[in-house]
């Protein structure tokens, strides 16, 4: 396993602690997905090129849709790409609203050196090269105004072909941090962010009237690529988390998401977006099922994917990739991972690999997945919180603590998700 800092390994056992999804160096965490890396790789090396790439993951709750986006984006930000993450729902991100969904790609926005949103980070290395360019250009030290303004122009055509608001604002923005106009600085950054309610005088001053749009959102992401791409940034990679969402929202709200979703994979293929990998996330009753993509004959098409055989041979370069959802010998392996991970950083790591050994993690993991109805796939995230809370912290931090003499698991409805607790009848659970 790759080694970790003791930063890295805090950071991953207390995201597990929180039964929460570690941000970072999931590599070591990874099981069952090693075969998707050539592939993965492949694709985000094409994306980095000046390529676009569309991708839907699909797997049931607790097959580690989550964990595979993240561990994506890990995979991305070593190749230079800025990654984002966007959670879909139907009152705070509806798929539908462009100008939502791009409002949160720039909140989540973050590159291997800058953490969300890392948005303006970007926006201002990209201007710190454009003046940097135009004085070499020029042969001097300094580059005049209309020297720099003629080179964002120039880098900018394509989008302001498109949505000439962009440069304007851009101009603007760079006019007001030469002025020292900080307000109005701020405010151009929150705008060309997509945020809404920005003051009128600040868009003033860039010529501009209107909120973005869903129309002007779209114009926006091809003006976020090419500031990413001259911020050395060759690339995007936005996750659509959780878009089985759809199928909660009303029958109106549900069809114009569906087709936003098609029309986005369409100008991907058309070469709108030069540098952006576009990857979904669902369960597969959203592919299937009659409330998902089934309801749009077109979205279906493209992306209908054969699953008949057997999962061996699934093909990773297609439309859809399917995660199999944890069996117990998959479980215990992570268990021995997390294991690992613990005692090269613990204060008592003998004891740690001595009363926490294979066989307790596999008892331990059959138990969990009991209180859950027998259900293995839906208990990675409760067992690994389990197996650090309640056992390795208490290994580690007493000496005479021993599991298997002093730790009986017990599993509370309030420490269930919603999905986790639909596997359970109150009988199930130890009060």
């Amino acid at each position: 396993m790759t080694a970790l800092s003791p930063v890295r390994r805090r950071e991953i056992l207390q995201a597990l602690r929180q039964g929460t999804v570690p941000s970072g160096s999931l590599d070591v965490l990874a099981v069952g997905i090693d075969r998707f890396a050539p592939t993965v790789d492949e694709d985000l090396d094409a994306v980095a090129a000046g390529g676009s790439m569309f991708k839907a993951v699909r797997g049931d709750y607790g097959s580690g849709k989550t964990f595979f986006a993240r561990w994506m984006q890990q995979r991305a930000m070593r190749r230079g790409l800025a990654v984002a993450e966007v959670q879909i729902s139907e009152l705070e991100t509806p798929l539908h609203k462009l100008e939502t969904v791009y409002r949160r790609t720039t909140e989540s926005l973050r590159t291997a050196a800058f953490p969300p949103s890392a948005f303006r980070n970007v926006l201002d290395a990209w201007l710190f090269g454009v003046e940097e360019d135009a004085a070499t250009a020029a042969g001097a030290d300094e580059a005049t105004a209309e020297q720099v303004d003629a080179l964002l122009e120039q880098r900018l055509a394509t989008v302001a072909s498109a949505t000439p608001v962009y440069p304007m604002v851009l101009r603007a923005y760079r006019a007001a941090l030469a002025d020292g106009d900080t307000a109005t600085a701020d405010a151009l950054v929150a705008w060309l962010g997509g945020q809404p309610h920005v003051g009128a005088a600040a868009k003033r001053a860039a010529g501009v009237r209107q909120d973005v749009d869903h129309f002007l959102a779209m114009g926006f992401l091809q003006g976020l690529l090419a500031v990413l791409e001259g911020a050395r940034h060759p690339g995007l990679l936005l996750v659509i988390d959780e878009v089985e969402t759809l199928q909660r929202m009303r029958s109106d709200s549900r069809a114009k998401a569906l087709n936003a979703l098609r029309q986005w994979i369409d100008e991907l293929d058309s070469g709108r977006y030069p540098g952006l990998y576009l990857l979904i996330t669902g369960t597969p009753a959203f592919f299937d099922g009659r409330l998902g993509i089934q309801s749009l004959p077109p979205l279906a098409q493209r992306l209908h994917t054969d699953f008949t055989t057997d999962a061996r041979f699934d093909n990773p370069r297609a439309p859809q990739i399917r995660l199999a959802g944890f069996d117990l010998d998959r479980l215990v392996e992570v268990g021995m991972r997390v294991r690992t991970v613990y005692a090269d950083g613990a204060t008592a790591p003998d004891r740690i690999r001595t009363l926490v050994d294979d066989t307790y993690l596999r008892d331990l993991a059959a138990a969990v997945a009991g209180k859950l109805g027998g259900q293995v796939g839906i208990s990675p995230r409760l067992f690994l919180k389990k197996l650090i809370l309640d056992v390795l912290d208490r290994v580690d931090q007493f000496s005479e603590f021993d599991p298997r003499q002093h730790y009986a698991l017990t599993v509370t409805k309030t420490e269930l998700t919603d999905t986790e607790r639909a596997a359970v009848s109150a009988d199930d659970v130890e009060l």
